[in-house]
C-alpha cells in the first residue's frame, strides 16, 4: 500500500471497510521511518506505545464505537511540544535527557480526538533557525534532495510529512517556522491566528509570536487537525474560545466572489524568478476559478524584518533565562555558581541561540530599550494596521512563502543575515497575529515551491476555502519524493 498520499478521510474509509487496521497502518509508518529516516534525520525517536495505542483503536472500532475526527490517525510532533514521559529537548543540548512531566494541551486534544502519537521530530536548536541545520542532534535533510535544507525551525515535521512518515504533524511557528519548511518540503503548513491554539506545554521561544500549527499534504487535513486542537484553555491566558472552524465536510466550495490581494511589496528584486512565476501562476488559477485579484499595498513591510529580529530575541532571551543547568537538562560544573551558569549555557546553547540571546539582552538593556525595543513595538503596530486596512478591501492576501528554493546545506550557515532574509515573507503574519498558510504550487529543479495565503484574525475558513479549491484543480500536493 502507498501510504505517502493517504489522507485522513482515506484512512477512515479503510478502517470502516475493514480493509486496514490501525495497527497495520502504524506498523507501515514505523517501518518507513526505520528505513528512510537515517538519510533524513527528521525523527529523533518513535513512541514505544504507538502500536499498543493502535491496538486499542482497533478494538474500539470493532466494538462499534463511533470514530472521532482523528481516530487512528498517526501524528508526528515537533520536539518542543511536551508529551508526559517523553524526552523533550527542543533540539537543544541544554535540554538533552529532559523528560516531560506533563503533556501539552494540544497533545491531550489530539488524543481525545483519537490520534496516535508516532514520535518526536527534529528541529532547529530552541526553535532558532530557518534551515533545520542548528539542531544539537544534527541537520534535518530535505526529502526531495538530501543535499538541501528542509527549512526551519519545524524541519523535522515538514520533512516527515513530505517523506511519508505520517499523514499529519504539529509544528510551531514564531516567524514562519511552520510555513517556510512546509513550502520547501512541498506540504501544507498552517499558522493559526494567535490565541486560537493553546501554547500550554509548548517550550517557549517568543511568547507573543509563538503559535502551534498543523502540517499535512492537504488543506482539508490541516483544517481537520486545527478543529481538533483549537479553543480556549484555562492553562493559557492568551487562548481564546467560541471559535468557528469550518469543518471540511461543510467547507464552501469554489472561490467565486472572493477578493484576493497581491501586495506590491512582496514581489521585489532579489526574489527568485522561478518562485515569483509559480506564485503568480497560483494567483491566476484562483482568478480562473472566479476570484478577483487586486493589487494592494502593505507599506510598512520594509520594517518587518528589523522589528521581528528585535522583538523575537528580546522575548527569547527572557524565556531562555530559565535554563541554568540546576533544575533540569544539561549541566556543566564550574568553580562557583555563576561559573556553573556560564559553563552550562555556553556549552548547552548553540551559536545561533547564543547570538539571539545576546541580541535580545542588548535591546532590553538600560539605555537601549527605547531606542530599539520600543521602536520595534511601534513598527509592529504599524504592520498590524497595514493588514487591518487591507482586509477592509480583500478577503485574503496572497504572496510567496519563501523568496528562494531550498538551498544547499551549509551555504548560509555562517551568514546569519542571509539566513534571516529567508523569513522576509513570513514574519509579518506573526507580528500582526493573523493566520497564514503555505500551500504547494510548483517545482523547479526538482524542488518544491509554496505560496502563502493570509487572512484577518480568525478567518482561517477563508484560507481553507481558497486553498482547498486550489488543490482541487492542481496536483502539486500529490507528488512525493520517492
Amino acid at each position: 500500500m502507498d501510504i505517502q498520499n493517504l489522507r485522513i478521510k482515506d484512512i477512515h474509509a479503510l478502517y470502516e471497510q475493514k480493509e486496514l487496521s490501525s495497527k497495520e497502518l502504524v506498523s507501515m509508518y514505523l517501518d518507513r521511518i526505520e528505513s528512510e529516516n537515517p538519510s533524513l534525520n527528521a525523527m529523533l525517536s518513535v513512541s514505544k506505545d504507538a502500536l499498543e495505542e493502535a491496538e486499542g483503536i482497533d478494538e474500539a472500532i470493532a466494538a462499534g464505537d463511533e470514530m472521532g475526527p482523528l481516530t487512528g490517525i498517526p501524528v508526528v510532533l515537533k520536539d518542543n511540544i511536551l508529551v508526559k514521559g517523553w524526552e523533550a529537548t527542543a533540539g537543544s543540548r541544554i535540554l538533552e535527557g529532559h523528560i516531560a512531566s506533563y503533556s501539552a494541551t494540544v497533545v491531550e486534544r489530539l488524543r481525545s480526538a483519537g490520534a496516535i502519537l508516532v514520535g518526536r521530530a527534529n528541529m532547529d536548536d530552541a526553535a532558532m533557525g530557518s534551515s533545520g541545520e542548528t539542531s544539537h542532534f544534527g541537520a534535518t535533510k530535505n526529502p526531495w534532495d538530501t543535499s538541501k535544507i528542509p527549512g526551519g525551525s519545524s524541519s523535522g515535521p515538514a520533512s516527515a510529512v513530505a517523506a511519508g512518515f505520517s499523514p499529519v504533524a504539529l509544528g510551531s511557528d514564531t516567524g514562519g517556522s511552520v510555513r517556510l519548511p512546509a513550502a520547501l518540503c512541498g506540504v501544507v503548513g498552517l499558522k493559526p491566528t494567535y490565541g486560537r491554539v493553546s501554547r500550554y506545554g509548548l517550550i517557549a521561544m517568543a511568547s507573543s509570536l509563538d503559535q502551534i500549527g498543523p502540517m499535512a499534504r492537504t488543506v482539508l487535513d490541516a483544517a481537520r487537525v486545527l478543529q481538533a486542537i483549537e479553543g480556549k484553555d484555562a492553562k493559557d491566558a492568551t487562548s481564546l474560545g467560541d471559535l468557528d472552524t469550518t469543518v471540511p465536510e461543510i467547507l464552501e466550495t469554489g472561490v467565486k466572489g472572493m477578493r484576493i490581494g497581491l501586495p506590491k511589496e512582496y514581489f521585489i528584486d532579489g526574489m527568485d524568478e522561478r518562485v515569483k512565476e509559480s506564485v503568480l501562476s497560483a494567483a491566476r488559477v484562483l482568478e480562473s476559478g472566479g476570484a478577483e485579484i487586486i493589487d494592494v499595498s502593505l507599506p510598512n513591510t520594509e520594517y518587518a524584518l528589523a522589528a521581528y529580529y528585535i522583538i523575537m530575541p528580546a522575548e527569547a532571551s527572557s524565556n531562555l533565562g530559565r535554563y541554568d543547568g540546576i533544575r533540569y537538562g544539561f549541566s556543566s560544573s564550574g568553580k562557583d555558581l555563576i561559573d556553573s551558569y556560564e559553563q552550562t549555557r555556553g556549552a548547552g546553547f548553540g551559536r545561533e541561540v547564543q547570538r539571539r540571546i545576546m541580541l535580545g539582552s542588548f535591546v532590553l538593556s538600560a539605555g537601549y530599550y527605547d531606542a530599539y525595543y520600543r521602536k520595534a513595538l511601534q513598527a509592529r503596530t504599524l504592520i498590524k494596521q497595514d493588514f487591518d486596512n487591507v482586509f477592509k478591501e480583500v478577503d485574503l492576501v496572497l504572496g510567496p512563502t519563501s523568496p528562494a528554493l531550498a538551498w544547499p546545506i551549509g551555504e548560509k550557515f555562517d551568514d546569519p543575515l542571509a539566513m534571516y532574509l529567508a523569513d522576509i515573507y513570513t514574519i509579518s503574519a506573526n507580528l500582526a497575529t493573523i493566520p497564514a498558510m503555505s500551500i504547494p504550487c510548483g517545482f523547479s529543479d526538482g524542488l518544491p515551491i509554496g505560496f502563502q495565503l493570509m487572512a484577518k484574525p480568525f478567518n482561517e475558513h477563508a484560507m481553507f476555502r481558497a486553498g482547498a479549491y486550489y488543490q482541487s484543480v492542481t496536483d502539486w500536493h500529490q507528488r512525493t519524493p520517492v
